[in-house]
């Protein structure tokens, strides 16, 4: 009589515990169709509604490669600030990758520019050495991602940054490969350039010299369309358009302390502490962690040495949390989903560094840990 309940229990317990495990089954069979139903909703709405924001930051690229083809100089110096239309303070190693776009009218090469990130978000998932599972989880992140939308829309460059992370990670072992990523990258936007200090910290000198080759032409092209004096123009915008504390829109350390009424000697300060402690973990994790972390804390790192630290910044933490999910990190989808899309306007601002610096620590904690590469 009394084997009866026990024996029935013993049968319906695997059937209970099995049940979860077969609606995760079914659930992870349908992120193709969410990932691509939501990538087309959301980023056709936010494309839709964007009106004369559409390619916002793109527009300063047209006109300045514009201005090239003119004869005029590349750079607008009489900015005084960060975020104004029409400011172009990228590198004069970017104005040969963008010249092809000015020589189209505007309208036309918004649109093409837009077709290009896209293109780009999808070929640097794509790209990610994650099996086809996670990637579909990780299009789907990017789909929802208020990052990765509002930079489409804007026409900003984090998606092709994206895709060459994402390169170099793949390509890792391939010589050379990382550092012309970081090359590329950094010819874009200097921030990148983290990751020829991490090839130069690993002795990784192949990749190093790679990066620094493609910089050297690109910086020849730039000089030969430019002239000399817009790498004195672009010295000096970027000196005065660059404060990490009092920029408007900024999610730096020191400047979201800023503007929860921190004194701005304090904000200072806490920002000079945040950077010395990235380039700590920057050398730390290139001297101890295996090949693939020691990189992608590069990757991190190279946005927090930025003085300026917009939201859409974000989208590039998506390359390591890729990595960080394929390590069973599974409580790391939190990251982008802090900067969901319908989060929008409920986000703290201190949740844009406070996600570089979890993903950071994340990195660390796992490839100390683990030893992987």
């Amino acid at each position: 009589m009394s084997g009866a309940p026990r024996s029935a229990a013993s049968n319906t317990a695997p059937e209970a515990i099995g049940r979860p495990a077969r609606l995760i089954e079914a659930l992870a069979r349908l992120l193709p169709l969410f990932a691509i139903g939501a990538g087309f909703l959301l980023l056709g709405a936010t494309l839709a509604v964007a009106g004369d924001t559409l390619g916002y930051d793109f527009r300063a690229y047209w006109a300045a490669g514009s201005r090239v083809l003119a004869g005029q100089p590349a750079y607008d110096t009489s900015y005084t600030a960060a975020g104004g239309f029409g400011l172009f303070f990228y590198p004069p190693t970017f104005i040969p990758l963008v010249l092809p776009f000015a020589l189209l009218p505007e309208t036309m090469a918004v649109w093409a520019w837009t077709a290009v990130l896209v293109a780009a978000m999808v070929g640097g998932i794509a790209a990610m050495p994650v099996s086809p599972r996670l990637r579909w989880l990780v299009g789907l992140l990017a789909a929802t991602s208020w990052p990765v939308l509002y930079a489409v829309k804007l026409g900003q460059v984090g998606p092709a940054l994206l895709l060459l992370y994402a390169l170099g990670w793949r390509w890792l072992e391939r010589p050379g490969a990382p550092g012309l990523a970081g090359g590329l990258g950094a010819a874009v936007k200097i921030q990148p350039g983290v990751v020829l200090v991490w090839a130069l910290l690993g002795r990784r000198f192949r990749d190093l010299f790679a990066g620094v080759a493609v910089l050297v032409v690109l910086a020849a092209l730039a000089t030969l369309l430019a002239g000399f004096s817009a790498w004195a123009d672009f010295l000096m915008l970027i000196g005065r358009v660059t404060d990490p504390i009092t920029t408007p829109h900024n999610f730096t350390v020191g400047a979201v302390a800023y503007q929860a009424g921190l004194p701005r000697d304090a904000a200072s300060m806490l920002q000079w502490v945040s950077t010395a402690g990235a380039l700590v973990i920057l050398v730390a994790a290139a001297l101890r962690l295996g090949a693939v972390p020691a990189y992608l804390v590069a990757v991190v790192v190279s946005q927090l040495l930025s003085p300026i630290l917009w939201d859409h910044y974000a989208l590039l933490l998506l390359v390591p949390v890729a990595w960080l999910l394929a390590r069973g990190q599974w409580w790391t989808v939190l990251i982008p989903l802090a900067t969901c899309v319908v989060l929008v306007g409920g986000i703290p601002a201190v949740v844009y560094p406070a996600a570089f610096w979890v993903t950071l620590g994340a990195l660390l904690s796992v490839g100390h840990t683990k030893r992987v590469s």
